[in-house]
C-alpha cells in the first residue's frame, strides 16, 4: 500500500493484498472510497486519523510505504508524544517532591517580584506546577486561592511574552471575584469587559477587539460561550491577543454530551496557554475527568480512547478502584490539589441548633400540610417515575415553606399543582392573611441572636432558600434598625452599566469594608454559596432555613471559611430549627452527607455527589420520611 498527502488530503492506493475486512476498517477510520478504486481522506483531522490508520496497519502486519509529507507528519506527532511525556515526567516529579529545587527557588523569586500579594506556601507549590505543565487543573478544594495561583502564573507568562490577556469562563458569581483578585494580587485595576448579557449585538462590538485597543480581562458565562463561540472565535484570531484560557467552576462542564462543554471544547486550541479550576472535579463518575483533559489537551489525547473505553466498562460493572487507577495514571501528573487540612486555618465551630417553638398559627398550618402529606403517601400508586418524583419534591418543598415562611405557601411551585391545604378553609385563610396575623416565632430568634452578634461587633451573613423569606428578613431587620442588604438571583451581576441597582459585586465589596456599616447580608445559597468570598471580615452566619442541597450548604459554609483570613480567627455557625419538624431532619441528613464529602475531599481525587445539577435530594428525603416508615 501507498500513502501519500498532495493538496492536504490523504490518499491510499495499491493496496492488491487486503482483504474485504481490512477494507472496512479503513473506511471506518473516514477514508471514502473513490472510482479509480483508491481512498481518500479530507483534510479534518488529518494528523489525527494518519496516525490512527498507520496503528491499524502496523497492528494487521500489512505493508506500506510513505511520502515524505507522511514521514514528517508523523515524526512530528511522535515529537509531541516525547515532549508531553517527558512533561508529564518532570510534573509528577514535583508532585512527588523530586524536583530541581533551585529552578523552585529561582521561580518563587522572579513571581514574588511580580505580585502585589504574596502567595502562601501551597499556592506557590501550585503556581510552579501550573507554570511548569502550561496547560494544567488545579483541583484545590473550595477557599485555597486558586484564582490567586492563576493569575500569579498569568503575571509571569506575560513578563516572558508568552500571554498579554485572560479569557475566563465561569458562573456568573465568579465574575466579582476575579475583578478584585486581580487587582488584589497584581496591584493594578484590570481593564476589563463582561461578555454576558445585553444583546449579541452589544457583544459583538467587543469582539472586534484588537491588540491596540484590547481588554486584559475577559469575563464570560458557559452559556453566553454557547451562543457567541463563532464570535469568541474571531476574537481569539486576533493577531496580537495571546490569551491565558481559563474555565472556572470546571464541573459544570462535566457532561459528555453537554452544550456548554461542546462550546467549550471547541475553543480550546485556540490558546496555547489553558487551566481549569474547580474545587469538585469528579462529582459522581470518572468519566467526568474526560471534558477537563480534553479541553486542557486537545492534541494530546491525554486520557486516550481505548482508556476511556476501559473507564466506563469499569464503572459500569462496579469495578471503581480499577477504574480509578487508570484515570489516576493517566491524569495525575496535570494537576494540583490542596486538601483542606493543608490550609491551616482555626476550626470551624457549628453551634448546637436553636430549638424553637412554632407559634399557635403557623404550628397549625405545619401540621395541617404534614397530615395531609402522609395522607397523599399512603394512597400514591403512581408509575410514572418522572411524575412521582416532581410531586415528592413539591411536597418537600410544601414543608420547607411551612418552617420558613407561612405566607410562601400561596405561591405556586412550577410542576407542582397539589392543594396541600384543599378542603381546609380556615388553614387557606391563615396562610392567605398570615403576613397580618403573626410574626413567625424564627424571625423574633433571629433578631434576637442578631443583635446579639452586633453587640459583639460581628459582621453576620443570614442565609434563607426562598426569595419570599428573605424578603420577609429584611424588613424586620430594617423595623428593627438594622442595616442589611440581600443578594439572590435576581441581583444583578456587574455587566449592565445601566441599571441603577446595586449589583452583587458592589453589596459584596460593601459588606467586607469593616467601615462601611454595611453589617448584615442577607442571601440565598442558590446565588451567593459559589465564588464569592465573605471571609476578610465576616465570620458568622446564621441559617433561617435549609434545603437537602448539600452541595450549596457545603459552599455557603466556605463563604466565611477561606485562605486570606480564616487563618486567624475561626468560623461560627447558628442553625435556627422548629422543633419536630422537618428544619431537624434536613440538618442532620446534610451533616452525614458533608462528612462523608469532607472524607472524600481529604483524598487526593474521589467521587462524591457535589453535583449542582442534581434535584433529588427532595425526593430522597420524602421516600425516608414519608413512603419508608
Amino acid at each position: 500500500m501507498k500513502i501519500s498527502i498532495n493538496s492536504n488530503i490523504l490518499t491510499l492506493n495499491h493496496f492488491s493484498d487486503l482483504e474485504s475486512y481490512h477494507f472496512g476498517a479503513i473506511e471506518f477510520i473516514g477514508f471514502i472510497k473513490k472510482s479509480d478504486d483508491s481512498f481518500v481522506l479530507e483534510p479534518d483531522n488529518l494528523n489525527a486519523k494518519l496516525v490512527e490508520l498507520i496503528d491499524y496497519l502496523s497492528y494487521e502486519n500489512i505493508d506500506y510505504e510513505m511520502c515524505e509529507i507522511c514521514s514528517g507528519f508523523l515524526e512530528k506527532h511522535q515529537k509531541i508524544i516525547d515532549e508531553f511525556d517527558d512533561l508529564k515526567y518532570e510534573a509528577l516529579n514535583f508532585k512527588n517532591e523530586n524536583f530541581n529545587t533551585e529552578d523552585y527557588k529561582l521561580f518563587q523569586e522572579s513571581i514574588s517580584g511580580l505580585i502585589s500579594r504574596p502567595l502562601k506556601s501551597h499556592q506557590k507549590k501550585a503556581a510552579y506546577h501550573l507554570y511548569k505543565i502550561g496547560n494544567g487543573a488545579n483541583f484545590s478544594v473550595p477557599g485555597s486561592g486558586k484564582t490567586s495561583v492563576v493569575l500569579s502564573v498569568y503575571e509571569k507568562l506575560k513578563s516572558e511574552g508568552k500571554v498579554n490577556a485572560l479569557f475566563v469562563v465561569g458562573p456568573l458569581a465568579s465574575f466579582g471575584p476575579w475583578k478584585t483578585e486581580f487587582e488584589l494580587v497584581l496591584g493594578r485595576k484590570p481593564r476589563h469587559k463582561v461578555l454576558a448579557g445585553g444583546s449579541l449585538e452589544k457583544r459583538r462590538i467587543n469582539y472586534l477587539d484588537t491588540a491596540a485597543n484590547k481588554s486584559e480581562l475577559y469575563l464570560t458565562s458557559f452559556q453566553t460561550l454557547l451562543f457567541d463561540a463563532k464570535d469568541v472565535r474571531q476574537l481569539f484570531s486576533q493577531k496580537g491577543i495571546n490569551f491565558f484560557f481559563i474555565i472556572d467552576e470546571a464541573h459544570y462542564i462535566k457532561r459528555l454530551d453537554g452544550q456548554w462543554a461542546s462550546a467549550v471544547l471547541g475553543l480550546s486550541s485556540l490558546s496555547d496557554y489553558r487551566c481549569i479550576l474547580t474545587g469538585t472535579p469528579i462529582p459522581k463518575s470518572y468519566t467526568d475527568t474526560f471534558n477537563l483533559f480534553d479541553f486542557l489537551w486537545p492534541n494530546n489525547n491525554a486520557i486516550d480512547d481505548d482508556s476511556k473505553i476501559r473507564i466506563r466498562s469499569l464503572e459500569n460493572s462496579g469495578s471503581h478502584i480499577q477504574a480509578a487507577e487508570i484515570v489516576k495514571d493517566k491524569i495525575n501528573p496535570l494537576y494540583y490539589r490542596v486538601r483542606k487540612s493543608e490550609l491551616g486555618l482555626k476550626e470551624q465551630i457549628f453551634k448546637e441548633p436553636i430549638g424553637i417553638e412554632m407559634n399557635p398559627l403557623e404550628k397549625r398550618v405545619y401540621k395541617a400540610i404534614e397530615n395531609k402529606i402522609e395522607n397523599y403517601s399512603k394512597t400514591d400508586y403512581i408509575n410514572n417515575i418522572e411524575f412521582v418524583s416532581r410531586l415528592y419534591r413539591g411536597r418537600m418543598i410544601r414543608l420547607r415553606q411551612a418552617v420558613s415562611n407561612v405566607g410562601l405557601i400561596k405561591n405556586s411551585i412550577n410542576d407542582y399543582s397539589e392543594d396541600v391545604l384543599s378542603e381546609n378553609s380556615d388553614i387557606k385563610k391563615i396562610v392567605d392573611q398570615y403576613d397580618t396575623l403573626e410574626v413567625p416565632s424564627k424571625i423574633k430568634e433571629l433578631i434576637r441572636l442578631t443583635a446579639k452578634l452586633r453587640k459583639e461587633n460581628k459582621k453576620v451573613v443570614i442565609w434563607s432558600n426562598f426569595i419570599g423569606s428573605l424578603d420577609l428578613i429584611k424588613k424586620h431587620l430594617v423595623e428593627n434598625n438594622f442595616n442589611c442588604k440581600l443578594i439572590f438571583g435576581g441581583t444583578p451581576i456587574e455587566q449592565d452599566t445601566e441599571s441603577s441597582a446595586n449589583t452583587r459585586e458592589q453589596i459584596r465589596n460593601e459588606f467586607v469594608d469593616k467601615n462601611s456599616g454595611l453589617d448584615i447580608l442577607v442571601a440565598n445559597p442558590a446565588a451567593c454559596a459559589e465564588s464569592i468570598s465573605l471571609h476578610k471580615t465576616c465570620q458568622d452566619a446564621i441559617y433561617y432555613d435549609l434545603s437537602y442541597n448539600c452541595a450549596q450548604y457545603l459552599q455557603s459554609l466556605d463563604r466565611i471559611h477561606r485562605v486570606g483570613g480564616s487563618e486567624l480567627r475561626p468560623s461560627n455557625y447558628y442553625f435556627l430549627q422548629y422543633k419536630n419538624t422537618i428544619d431537624v431532619d434536613i440538618l442532620e441528613n446534610i451533616n452525614r452527607k458533608a462528612q462523608k464529602m469532607y472524607d472524600v475531599i481529604e483524598e487526593d481525587f474521589g467521587i462524591y455527589s457535589l453535583d449542582m445539577f442534581d434535584e433529588n435530594d427532595d425526593t430522597e428525603a420524602y421516600m425516608r420520611l414519608f413512603k419508608n416508615k
